[in-house]
């Protein structure tokens, strides 16, 4: 009896000293993930963008079965107010900040953003890269009545979503949403779209489109003098060649915004550039 007593005593502090092991290990594996990791990629640009961009965002698209554009989406329909641009710019802050990071240009870069648009009050603008509609709907909002802006998406499924959260914010009639390469749509805009020019053109795509794209714009004669390109991301990822064009054409006069790369605290910054003619 007493052996069998001791036997039970010891099993039993084996189990309880196996779920007290996975208990501490299931602990720091969440620390890791909600808190320590974050912390330490906040101020490192290849460790944020491989851990949130490629981790983070495949993890998480095998637990949900689902991606983030569409968790994106979600956020916004159950926090924002349907025909309130201003709560759906808040509600994917929200979302990036506190949930799952997103490659917007972000609240930072998004204030810079408005200060261009604001300024320049464009008639005609250009929106390379869509994704999820974010800088769409930061853009529209600010444009005066009869204003129109075209923005261009290469991936159909980010589009579906940037469709649904544009109408959510109530400024789909500012806005059209074309789905295609850049490279291909660009040539296209005076006779397909009937534009003359560009008044605003935002880069916010494959960075290493920013040139070609740019290029195809003064070939095709889609910037007016005065016209006003503002590229995002031009340190992080970064974009060289675009910067190093810009920044020596005779055509262009440009300026660097230092700010950080959405939601972080690594060092990123927009580019805006004066098309002289």
């Amino acid at each position: 009896m007493h052996t069998y007593l001791e036997t039970a005593a010891a099993e039993t502090s084996m189990w309880v000293y196996f779920l007290s092991a996975c208990a501490a290990g299931v602990a720091l594996l969440y620390a890791l993930w909600s808190w320590l990791i974050p912390a330490a990629v906040q101020y490192n640009a290849w460790g944020a963008l491989l851990w949130h961009d490629v981790i983070v965002e495949r993890a998480l698209d095998l637990l949900t079965r689902s991606t983030r554009p569409k968790r994106l989406l979600r956020a916004v329909q159950k926090n924002a107010t349907r025909g309130d641009p201003l709560s759906v710019i808040s509600a994917i802050d929200h979302f990036c900040r506190h949930s799952e990071w997103a490659m917007n240009v972000g609240d930072e870069k998004g204030s810079i953003l408005d200060s261009v648009v604001s300024e320049l009050n464009p008639n005609t603008s250009l929106e390379l890269g869509t994704y999820c509609g974010y800088s769409t709907v930061r853009i529209a909002r600010l444009l005066p009545p009869g204003a129109r802006l075209i923005t261009l998406e290469f991936n159909p499924d980010y589009a579906a979503v940037a469709r649904q959260v544009i109408s959510w914010a109530g400024v789909q009639d500012k806005v059209e949403l074309v789905e295609g390469p850049s490279g291909d749509l660009i040539p296209q805009m005076k006779e397909r779209f009937g534009v003359e020019t560009f008044d605003f053109v935002f880069l916010d795509h494959w960075k290493d489109r920013y040139l070609p794209d740019t290029n195809l714009l003064e070939e095709c004669g889609l910037l007016r003098k005065g016209a006003v390109l503002l590229a995002d991301n031009v340190i992080c990822p970064g974009t060289p060649e675009y910067l190093a064009y810009i920044r020596n054409s005779p055509r262009y006069e440009s300026r660097y915004f230092q700010s950080h790369l959405e939601y972080t605290k690594v060092e990123d910054g927009l580019e805006k550039s004066v098309f002289l003619g």
